[in-house]
């Protein structure tokens, strides 16, 4: 293997998710910024999110007058 190529290798690198939760990691990024963790996450907390389904529609059948 060459010298000198590859990235410099962090075992304690730093995940920091948008709900506040933080562990560690092994990375070639000192931190690592991510919107979703297994702590936030519908799939793994088996929270349902109620989408405005009616709405979306409602608003597609106003723009493109879509009839029934």
């Amino acid at each position: 293997m060459k010298d000198k190529i590859h990235p410099k290798y962090y075992p304690d690198a730093q995940v920091v998710c948008s709900c506040g939760n933080t562990f560690t990691i092994g990375s070639t990024r000192k931190t690592l910024k991510i919107e979703l963790c297994s702590k936030c996450s519908p799939f793994y907390t088996g929270e349902r999110r109620v989408l405005d389904a009616a709405g979306q529609v409602e608003r597609f059948r106003r723009r493109y007058k879509v009839k029934e």
